[in-house]
């Protein structure tokens, strides 16, 4: 139910340093000024939604984001709605699923080390797998090294 255009558009997820999890999205297009978003979210299918306890708002205090902490990545999936309201009137509701591993940004590798020696005309560089709450097997991480300048 609700008027086309109101639901809102662009969401998008990232989950950061580890257990920090950021959701924004747009309002939607044909939603008016007073319309106000409200962002529920699960971890399984069986539990029930839970609500956004920290928005992001836009100029006009509209919820256009969430912040969450201590999320846990595990292998599991989240389900994401999205409902609105403005005077009464139905606004069309947003539904997602994600995979939580997939919207994951690493952290940098760790105690990254150079070791330039004359003697063997190179450089030794060493450095720790990223933090992450879900990875546990070090050979899952492909590493490239960019060399800018000699």
């Amino acid at each position: 139910a609700g008027m086309n255009g109101t639901a809102i558009e662009n969401f998008v997820c990232v989950i950061f340093n580890v257990s920090f999890m950021n959701c924004t999205w747009h309002v939607g297009r044909h939603a008016s000024g007073d319309t106000q978003y409200f962002l529920y979210w699960k971890t399984s299918k069986k539990e029930d939604f839970t609500g956004c306890q920290n928005y992001i708002k836009d100029n006009y205090g509209r919820h256009t984001g969430c912040r969450f902490q201590n999320v846990t990545i595990e292998n599991k999936r989240a389900y994401f709605l999205v409902n609105g309201s403005r005077n009464g009137q139905n606004i069309q509701s947003y539904k997602k699923m994600f995979i939580l591993y997939k919207i994951e940004k690493l952290t940098p590798p760790l105690n990254v080390t150079v070791n330039c020696t004359e003697a063997s005309h190179g450089c030794e560089i060493q450095w720790q797998p990223p933090r992450t709450s879900h990875v546990k097997r070090r050979a899952c991480f492909k590493y490239e090294i960019v060399i800018e300048s000699k």
